[in-house]
């Protein structure tokens, strides 16, 4: 198992033993541009080599199988798919080695895994005798040894290369205006080749016909244009006769040339494996050379309903959760990249945007013993989620049921929110000192830096929270201002006061995909609103009456009648205080209506705000009320509500809670 970064030496590991053995050395390979690039490499220096793939037609297929047989052929690069079709050919000759290369094509751990690299595990037992050896560019702990697995050699011996590139600078700014933002980057760099990744082939085409406009030979990469003008392209490149290329990922793999001095990501990559594979693409010869990353929310979206869509859907979410930590990251970029694949280092590394403008840092090293030691006393078997909760001293059914209130960090740090526990522990994480077990569900794993915090007390900086905060408000204003406030901006505005309101992070009220669909079909009723995927009765009697409100509202405004919705609104509260007034209940209210228990809740509320002569005490129990009295005093008077909804181990809902505080502060 051979782990090297982009450039590192990957194919002499193969190409030279294939000369020395005495048979065929076969390589699997996923794509005709790999393929074709190193085999022309290979002739050029008079080894004898070959490659089969759907490029070619019958005739010259025959003539390969013709030249392996008369053993005239050394490397021979394949397709996982045409292995099949040459089986006969194969049974009768020497195979020496199989290379299996962009080996995280296996893993569904992996970030570009491929159905078809699936059927390479019987290779081991086809050919017992013939070596075997994987290589990449980029696989974690985690899709090594599901790579060793899949291709039935678990015990292989593992060579991992330093991924460390010191001559890459690391930068990433926020995606407003990124075309300007290009030229602007490209203002010193007239001549220099270079690559810009995009998400879509819309975007690649776009972009080459501006930087074209303005005078650079650019051209657009994807698969949706033909083989011949993705080769020409590809030549181009090469030979320097194109001089950026505006690309879909597939570009740049296995091509061999060593003067790309900078690469550009337009939008966020869906995680830091392929991420980092592309940057290396750049300064391949040791030469200064620039990567720049841009980011936006609308990024994250489309990622996500990618995600969605594979077969590993959330492995894929997690590594994406990952890329977007790198993105917004005050710790050195290059130490999160490091200890991602599993090599730590210790000092900064003074080139990426990071190190260059640092941010204020606090002593973080009790923090940080504290979240250790908890990882230690659970044995290293939960996510990040369920750590906070235990520093925390969350009452959860999850933390009760295995007994986590007895461990010695339990509640250890109820001063410090949720959110900023989040933060901490990423930061850990982004400096090497934990990792995430993508292969585990997720788990939190000690690193060999965690010791020295433990037990050689090594001094841990972390950056202060506040910068954080204010960094990313600044980034999501400026996000703001360059796109449209849509409908999903308005929910997911709402869902963020909420959050903050409740003490809770935002995705455990609505994730993105469910605030995506309520922007798609725009419920306006409690029935249609319950048939949003990941809305079930309670978030719907939590939650029901804000996200429907906000949806009229949105399209109230869109449509020019935001004077007939506030009207419409107006006469709803007054038809809710005219019920109150004749006596009835919430539900008996709700019932009158046909609406939902928390659309009435929320008007009564509101009409209490505001000064309507509202009895409180008839919509909650004496008991209930009691019951929150003593948790306040309990709790310490919190502000939010989610420490009585965790005190009551959520057997009381939220409007409960709101409805006897409110009685309380009446009193």
């Amino acid at each position: 198992m051979v782990v090297m970064p982009t450039g590192g030496g990957k194919s002499i590991c193969y190409q030279l033993p294939a000369l020395l053995l005495p048979g065929i050395t076969l390589v699997i390979s996923p794509l005709i541009a790999l393929m074709k690039d190193q085999v022309d490499g290979l002739r050029a220096n008079g080894i004898n080599a070959a490659f089969i793939n759907s490029s070619q037609n019958e005739q010259q297929q025959q003539e390969i199988y013709q030249s392996i047989i008369n053993k005239n052929i050394k490397l021979l690069y394949l397709a996982p798919e045409s292995l099949s079709f040459l089986d006969a050919i194969l049974s009768k000759i020497e195979i020496s080695l199989i290379a299996i290369d962009e080996a995280h094509c296996i893993s569904a751990w992996g970030h570009d895994f491929r159905p078809a690299y699936t059927q390479l595990g019987y290779l081991r037992k086809r050919f017992p005798d013939t070596s075997i050896i994987a290589l990449t560019a980029t696989a974690d702990k985690a899709t090594r040894q599901d790579i060793c697995d899949q291709l039935n050699i678990p015990n292989a011996k593992l060579f991992l290369a330093s991924f460390d590139r010191k001559n890459l600078s690391l930068e990433v700014r926020p995606g407003n205006k990124r075309i300007e933002q290009i030229f602007n980057f490209l203002d010193n760099k007239p001549n220099d080749s270079g690559i810009i990744y995009c998400l879509s082939r819309k975007t690649t085409e776009m972009l080459a016909e501006k930087l074209q406009a303005k005078g650079f030979l650019a051209e657009a990469y994807h698969a949706g244009i033909t083989h011949e003008k993705r080769a020409e392209v590809q030549e181009g490149f090469i030979n320097d006769t194109v001089q950026i290329v505006c690309a879909t990922i597939a570009f740049g793999m296995g091509i061999d040339k060593s003067n790309v001095r900078w690469v550009i990501h337009y939008n966020l990559p869906k995680n830091i494996e392929g991420y980092y594979q592309e940057i290396g693409r750049a300064g391949r010869d040791g030469l200064p050379s620039s990567t720049l990353l841009f980011h936006s929310y609308a990024d994250v979206v489309q990622l996500q309903k990618f995600a969605t869509m594979s077969g590993n859907q959330e492995v894929q979410m997690a590594k994406l959760d990952r890329m977007k930590q790198y993105a917004d990251s005050l710790s050195c970029r290059r130490k999160i990249l490091l200890s991602y694949f599993g090599e730590l280092i210790e000092q900064d590394c003074g080139n990426c945007d990071v190190c260059k403008n640092p941010p204020s840092f606090i002593d973080g090293t009790i923090i940080a013993q504290k979240a250790l030691s908890t990882v230690v006393r659970i044995k290293e078997e939960e996510p990040v989620g369920t750590v906070i909760d235990i520093l925390r001293g969350a009452q959860n059914t999850l933390v009760l049921d295995k007994g986590y209130q007895n461990i010695k960090t339990y509640g250890i740090a109820k001063d410090i929110s949720w959110r900023d526990w989040q933060q901490y522990i990423i930061q850990l994480i982004n400096q090497g000192y934990l990792e995430i077990a993508f292969h585990q569900n997720n788990k939190l794993k000690l690193t060999a830096l965690s010791k020295k915090v433990l037990f050689q007390d090594e001094k841990i900086s972390l950056a202060h929270l506040a910068e954080f905060e204010k960094m990313k408000e600044n980034a999501a204003a400026q996000v703001r201002k360059s796109e449209s406030n849509t409908l999903f901006d308005k929910l997911r505005e709402l869902r963020l006061d909420l959050a903050k309101e409740a003490g809770i992070p935002p995705y455990q009220i609505f994730n993105d995909t469910t605030l995506k669909e309520m922007e798609k079909v725009r419920p306006i009723s409690d029935e249609e609103f319950m048939q949003i995927s990941g809305v079930g009765k309670l978030k719907m009697q939590n939650y029901g009456y804000q996200f429907i409100k906000a949806i009229i509202n949105f399209s109230a405004e869109k449509t020019k009648k935001k004077k007939k919705s506030t009207k419409s609104k107006g006469n709803s509260y007054r038809e809710t205080l005219d019920l109150y007034k004749q006596g009835l209940s919430i539900e008996e209210i709700a019932q009158e209506r046909n609406l939902a228990q928390s659309t009435i809740f929320s008007h009564i509320m509101k009409l209490f705000n505001e000064g309507e002569k509202i009895d409180l005490k008839q919509f909650v129990s004496k008991e209930d009320i009691h019951s929150v009295k003593k948790a306040r005093e309990i709790l310490g008077h919190p502000e939010a509500l989610r420490p009585y909804f965790e005190h009551f181990e959520q057997a009381m809902d939220y409007n409960t809670i709101k409805l006897a505080l409110a009685v309380l502060d009446e009193d």
